[in-house]
């Protein structure tokens, strides 16, 4: 019986239109996607060389909030920086204290070396290098530090690789690899060769409902551009796998947060 997982793949969606997908699922964003441990923020003030409370933070394509709010909660001076009108609203109806302006890493709209920190949390990917690295060191003081952080897939762990073995036939790319090219390679953060970055990975995990897991799951923009009743196919299969690994509906997933950082010089 032909199944959604092996459907031949849609045809590849632009960059700007994933980009796009995230304004209409900003709700579904916020209140499934995963947090950060504080271990991160731990790491980013050791190789900044300097804490986090008191710092001028700009944090950049900062989607509803959810790094956001960790660094304000360290006692940063948090600025966010938010291209897309659906996430920044979401963001200011969750975080209404924190100032949130409208643009992106390729220009930022901030005076010239005004921010201790630059951070991007699940957002660099989505810049112009050949634009946001010059914006970066235009906008860092002397000795300030740019920061960038994804949540990646604990492979190591059998159920995660299965699954990610799934999401790659449905799509028809090698998940695996795509995230080894980010993981193991930080030239690809800054192709010119201006940043030198250090590299630390953290690991932690959460325990969320079924539930939340294929709602963070489907957050995700190859997701939100793909069809509705293929995308509702798949995730009705994966509650079904996911169900035999974890019966009581509880799902830990686990993350190995890779953060790259580098300094002002």
């Amino acid at each position: 019986m032909t199944t959604s997982q092996s459907h031949p793949p849609n045809p590849a969606p632009s960059h700007a239109a994933r980009a796009r997908s995230f304004n209409a699922a900003a709700a579904q964003y916020a209140a499934n996607r995963p947090s950060y441990p504080s271990a991160l923020l731990d790491a980013v003030e050791e190789e900044a060389g300097r804490p986090l409370a008191g710092a001028r933070v700009v944090d950049v394509g900062a989607g509803t909030g959810i790094a956001t709010a960790l660094l304000h909660a360290r006692g940063a001076d948090v600025v966010a920086v938010e291209p897309g009108e659906g996430m920044a609203a979401q963001f200011h109806a969750t975080l209404p204290d924190v100032p949130v302006v409208r643009g992106n890493g390729n220009a930022l709209p901030l005076a010239d070396g005004t921010a201790d920190f630059i951070t991007y949390a699940q957002a660099w990917h989505w810049t112009d290098t050949a634009h946001s690295v010059p914006e970066a060191l235009r906008v860092l003081r002397p000795g300030g530090a740019l920061a960038l952080w994804w949540n990646t897939s604990a492979l190591d762990v059998e159920w995660i690789a299965d699954a990610s073995a799934r999401i790659s036939r449905f799509f028809g790319i090698d998940v695996a690899t795509e995230q080894s090219k980010g993981t193991d390679r930080t030239d690809l953060a800054d192709p010119s060769g201006r940043l030198r970055f250090s590299r630390r990975e953290v690991r932690w995990s959460r325990r969320v409902p079924l539930d939340t897991h294929l709602a963070n799951i489907s957050s995700h923009s190859a997701f939100l551009v793909t069809p509705e009743d293929r995308r509702a196919a798949f995730l009705a299969e994966e509650r079904g796998h996911l169900l035999k690994v974890f019966p009581d509906g509880v799902v830990e997933e686990t993350y190995d947060v890779l953060l790259l950082v580098a300094l002002n010089s």
